[in-house]
């Protein structure tokens, strides 16, 4: 029997509510506390990725620490409605660094 996850995308309305579209579980939050509330709830359940905002990511850095090195689930990190920060691009080039050793970016 095949186990299935669920795929959860956290942050303002405007940014999250296109992901429902794709089938995607969102959760529009209003606050930072919220989103590491919510974080926290789905990290207890079947939910093996959480795509989170980069407006909220920057004021959750002990939240994404907790979870960064766990199986589940993976925090990924996208541009709001605001646009890019560069979070989840440095997110993702510390991770490789230390996969790889090296910057390959």
């Amino acid at each position: 029997m095949a186990v299935t996850y669920r795929i959860a995308v956290i942050g303002d309305w405007e940014s999250v509510m296109g992901f429902r579209a794709l089938g995607l579980d969102t959760y529009p939050v209003a606050s930072v506390e919220e989103a590491r509330e919510k974080v926290r709830q789905l990290a207890r359940t079947d939910c093996a990725v959480i795509y989170l905002t980069e407006t909220l990511a920057k004021e959750m850095e002990d939240v994404i620490t907790r979870y960064k090195d766990e199986l589940r689930p993976a925090i990924i990190l996208i541009p709001g409605r605001e646009g890019p920060l560069g979070i989840g691009r440095d997110s993702i080039q510390r991770a490789i660094e230390r996969a790889v050793g090296a910057d390959i970016l």
